[in-house]
């Protein structure tokens, strides 16, 4: 018999990527689930040696309720471009580097797709998927599936996303993934087809679940500084980092209770303090070091 979750569950998200993470946890925590992450745990990171989406979201929640003895939901997706065979796919973060830079994975997208297909209107082919698994203790394990279609744009457009999402014009619109409201967005992503395939199925009777909102957008209290914590650690682009500095701003004004350092003497000690106090900084992709410096000077002490 299937495994029912319950208010009061805890629920390990089997993920040490904190846009993901927060996602996630935004997504379950009106349903009265308690979400710990896998790094929150500190559990070893399992290597992706599947060749599907599902394969690798199936490895890693395993292995996190294995090891936590709680169930595990666990995440697995990617862009796939047509003309390209479907890569990059299961390697989408990978096209990345060790840095999980973005911007250089959509430049390496685009060379491709120029040097094997050519770049002709209305764009290249191109889908993302998101499989998720939910696995329990005992070795049981759920699936759902997501899937959104559409096509290619270059160059890269809009700083409302992270991953690929300036690059990714769904069918029947006229904006990418990086330029959408969050709602928008959210109402058609594959990781919102999926998670609601899951809600459907799993968390329907616990109760109605809240709007998934976007990394980096304001709301308040300690949901605000997560937020903005994953955004920070995720963004890549030039644009991105416009729109965290403007949600930042915005944090200022609606949470200003919540900063350590809300006048600009503080501000840049903190953010000065925070620097001195890092290692390897200049492995960092640029954008994305601004805006963890940025975010540090409103909170450390």
């Amino acid at each position: 018999m299937s495994h029912a979750l319950a208010p009061g569950m805890r629920l390990v998200v089997a993920s040490h990527n904190a846009g993901k993470v927060w996602e996630i946890k935004q997504l379950i925590a009106p349903f009265g689930l308690d979400a710990v992450s896998a790094g929150e745990l500190d559990l070893p990171e399992p290597e992706e040696t599947e060749t599907s989406f599902t394969g690798n979201a199936r490895l890693k929640a395993l292995a996190a309720a294995k090891a936590s003895e709680l169930p595990a939901l666990a995440d697995d997706s990617g862009l796939e471009v047509e003309c390209l065979g479907g890569a990059p796919g299961i390697y989408s973060a990978r096209w990345a580097g060790p840095q999980k830079d973005f911007a250089v994975a959509m430049q390496k997208v685009a060379e491709e797709v120029r040097q094997r297909h050519g770049w002709a209107a209305p764009g290249p082919r191109a889908n993302f998927i998101c499989a998720l698994c939910l696995a329990w203790p005992d070795g049981e394990a759920e699936f759902f599936e997501g899937r959104v279609d559409g096509v290619l744009v270059w160059p890269a457009r809009g700083g409302q996303g992270f991953g690929y999402d300036p690059i990714f014009k769904p069918d029947g619109e006229e904006q990418t993934f990086g330029e959408m409201e969050p709602a928008a967005k959210h109402a058609m992503s594959h990781r919102a087809r999926a998670f609601e395939a899951f809600r459907a199925e799993k968390l329907i009777e616990l109760g109605s679940g809240g709007q998934l909102d976007i990394l980096g957008t304001p709301t308040t209290g300690a949901s605000a500084y997560e937020g903005l914590a994953a955004a920070a650690a995720n963004l890549s682009t030039q644009d991105e980092l416009v729109t965290f500095i403007a949600n930042l701003r915005d944090d200022l004004k609606n949470n200003s209770q919540n900063w350590a350092d809300t006048d600009l003497a503080a501000f840049l000690e903190a953010l000065g303090a925070w620097i001195e106090k890092r290692r390897n900084l200049e492995k960092e992709p640029r954008w994305r070091l601004m805006a963890k410096a940025l975010l540090a000077g409103s909170r450390y002490e």
